[in-house]
């Protein structure tokens, strides 16, 4: 795809050439991208992809992008997409919705489905689920034990913080499972999680949103969730929808036993329960 930029400098570097033909050659991949995200794909920093966005004559890499989708031909999503939200200044729900979809798409993007399906394995085989949240995530994980329990996983809720974690994380051992969310830092917590797993025996499971993770910070299992770049409002549409998506492939790969689960809860509830 040739593009028509407000100037194009005689000489450009290694590293702008690049760039330049990453734009050129992946489009949609591009609109959908942050700066940070092309930089680590083309191993240059963000300052040099901000000097060469004003060398190419537009103010900052918004404008970059705007241009790109006004020239794209292409019907596709990523052009629709960028196209309606930067077509208003204000917040429309509207374009709030269109924005939640590309986050979902991008989390379709960066979730491996490989470690989705030992995320439910592990998940179905596990002896007890131990569950740690905190801050805005306690929400996912008050949900995410709530819908394992309908399905007769035994599933804990850890203390949200300090020392405490650890009188409910020495309760774990071989065969359980416990799943931390950590989207954008490894907290002190999580740190406490991962470094007694090879004592206890434990797996772990975390939800992130980091396209890299350093080796020391990994879980056995990682399930990827986008939810906004660094500076902007931080989603939980996302993670919610991935939670959901994993219960159900946890129900579907239970089969009867989870229908046997929640006929037994309907039955109690309609026995001892009636009025509620």
């Amino acid at each position: 795809m040739t593009l028509q930029f407000p100037q194009m400098p005689e000489q450009i570097t290694k590293a702008e050439s690049r760039i330049l033909d990453y734009i050129s050659n992946n489009p949609e991949e591009f609109l959908l991208s942050s700066i940070g995200e092309v930089g680590e794909k083309l191993d240059v920093s963000g300052t040099t992809i901000s000097r060469f966005v004003r060398r190419l004559g537009c103010g900052d890499y918004k404008e970059l992008r705007r241009l790109v989708a006004d020239q794209n031909i292409s019907e596709g999503p990523a052009v629709k997409l960028m196209q309606t939200l930067h077509s208003e200044e204000a917040f429309t729900v509207d374009n709030w919705f269109l924005r939640q979809q590309m986050y979902l798409q991008k989390t379709l993007e960066g979730l491996e489905q490989e470690e989705f399906q030992k995320a439910v394995l592990a998940l179905c085989s596990a002896h007890r689920v131990f569950i740690h949240a905190k801050s805005a995530s306690s929400s996912l994980g008050q949900l995410l034990m709530f819908r394992l329990r309908r399905l007769g996983v035994q599933s804990v809720l850890l203390p949200s913080g300090g020392s405490e974690v650890l009188e409910g994380l020495s309760q774990a051992e071989t065969g359980d499972l416990v799943i931390m969310f950590s989207f954008s830092k490894l907290s002190q917590e999580g740190k406490m999680i991962l470094g007694y797993r090879k004592e206890a025996g434990y797996r772990t499971l975390s939800f992130i949103s980091r396209a890299f993770v350093p080796e020391e910070e990994r879980a056995d299992i990682q399930l990827f969730a986008y939810r906004g770049e660094a500076k902007e409002y931080h989603s939980m549409t996302a993670p919610a929808a991935l939670v959901d998506a994993l219960v159900v492939a946890v129900s579907e790969q239970m089969g009867e036993a989870s229908v046997e689960n929640l006929s037994h809860l309907y039955h109690m509830k309609k026995t001892y329960a009636p009025n509620r």
